[in-house]
């Protein structure tokens, strides 16, 4: 199960959190840990390269793109390979909305086009869709015809 996704912006502040499966208490702990880890080795780090820690039997991916830091967090079937692969679909697919690696004031303003293509990449902890022109097709906003 993919237990959280997090993007946070460079000061530490989370913009986007997502927990399933975890109790509210754990999920702060969760939060803290994880900005404490980017804080620690983001420093430096390329557009989309992938760091990998391990805790508490979890596996956690993360990386950096543009201004905006974004971590992964998975247990059984979601080790470390298969989250660098859901974190590819989800580095591309904000990269498609932004248009570019974002930076936080653009990723601010693409903020609810980002969520929904998020809901369609993750559904209750498992991964849903992975093809972007699906996820484009499925996200999809049309103004409504008739009230």
């Amino acid at each position: 199960m993919i237990l959280a996704l997090l993007f946070a912006n460079s000061e530490g502040n989370i913009l986007i959190e997502r927990f399933h499966g975890v109790p509210v208490e754990e999920g702060l702990q969760w939060r803290s840990f994880l900005v404490k880890l980017g804080a620690d080795n983001l420093k430096g780090v390329k557009n989309e390269e992938l760091l990998v820690a391990c805790h508490k039997s979890v596996y956690i991916v993360y990386t950096v793109l543009g201004d905006v830091s974004i971590f992964l967090v998975g247990k059984e079937q979601y080790d470390e390979l298969a989250l660098s692969e859901v974190m590819y679909v989800i580095t591309s697919t904000v990269k498609d909305v932004c248009g570019k690696p974002p930076s936080e004031r653009l990723f601010l303003d693409k903020y609810g086009r980002i969520c929904l293509c998020l809901d369609e990449i993750i559904w209750k902890g498992h991964l849903e869709n992975t093809e972007k022109e699906r996820i484009k097709r499925l996200v999809r906003l049309k103004p409504p015809t008739e009230f």
